[in-house]
């Protein structure tokens, strides 16, 4: 943008134009957390900070969009669909507080992925190992269910935060079909190939992408969402998850348990 005053964090254009010149996963999350790219969400988040659920009245909500989590040599990535209303929009840390990320990380620590089967908020101890949690959408939405054109403009941060991830990136875990969507493209405008027709999302699906001439060969596992719904139905299982977490764990060269 020679000449033009680049894009505040209200500007639909902000992601696009800030996230490919970040020169960390710091800097990466710092801008995230800033952004107002999207009014609708924005909205949203803030109510709820503002009402909060009565379990969490005495809390103070974090009530903005919520950057990755785990360490930036990650070479697994775990990628959601979007922050719990009541979970990270309120503690600021992705998948903590809901029942959904008690799952995940029970998942995780059992895989030795995480130190502590739980997460409380940010504080409590937990640090995790090897692999760094994510989303297609940074900002908690209305039932759950980003637009696409929310999808698409927070999906310059993904971008982002893959590319800076690859030189160790092995695999990603995609939770769900809307993440598992919303990251074929990032993948093929990062210079990964992908099969003709693209993949359709299942749980179990386990991919390798080629190497090309600038990135490593790439796998992609698909796990349904452990959301309420699919935990409660026994759609999806803990000894389900767990096994596509011990999959990606050797994949990433981490020493699953």
């Amino acid at each position: 943008m020679d000449g033009a005053e680049a894009p505040g964090p209200d500007d639909r254009a902000f992601p696009a134009h800030h996230a490919p010149g970040c020169a960390g996963i710091g800097e990466l999350d710092a801008l995230v957390a800033s952004c107002r790219a999207c009014p609708r969400l924005v909205a949203w988040r803030e109510e709820t900070a503002e009402v909060k659920r009565a379990a969490f009245r005495d809390q103070e909500y974090w009530g903005r969009p919520v950057p990755g989590f785990g360490p930036p040599d990650a070479t697994v990535a775990v990628v959601g669909l979007a922050p719990a209303a009541h979970g990270g929009n309120r503690t600021g840390r992705m998948f903590t507080g809901d029942a959904a990320g008690d799952f995940l990380f029970a998942a995780l620590h059992t895989v030795g992925l995480a130190s502590r089967p739980s997460s409380v908020g940010p504080g409590d101890g937990l640090t995790l190992r090897g692999v760094r949690l994510t989303s297609s959408v940074h900002c908690a939405p209305p039932a759950n269910r980003p637009t696409p054109g929310e999808r698409d403009t927070c999906q310059a941060w993904l971008s982002a935060e893959l590319d800076l991830l690859s030189p160790g990136l092995r695999a990603v875990v995609v939770l769900g079909g809307f993440g598992w969507q919303a990251l074929l493209p990032v993948l093929a405008g990062a210079g990964w190939q992908l099969p003709r027709p693209r993949p359709a999302f299942g749980h179990g699906v386990h991919l390798v992408l080629p190497a090309t001439g600038s990135r490593q060969e790439l796998h992609l596992l698909g796990s349904y969402h452990p959301s309420q719904r699919n935990t409660f139905t026994g759609r999806l299982t803990m000894p389900m998850l767990v096994e596509v977490l011990r999959e990606a764990a050797a994949v990433g060269g981490q020493a699953a348990t």
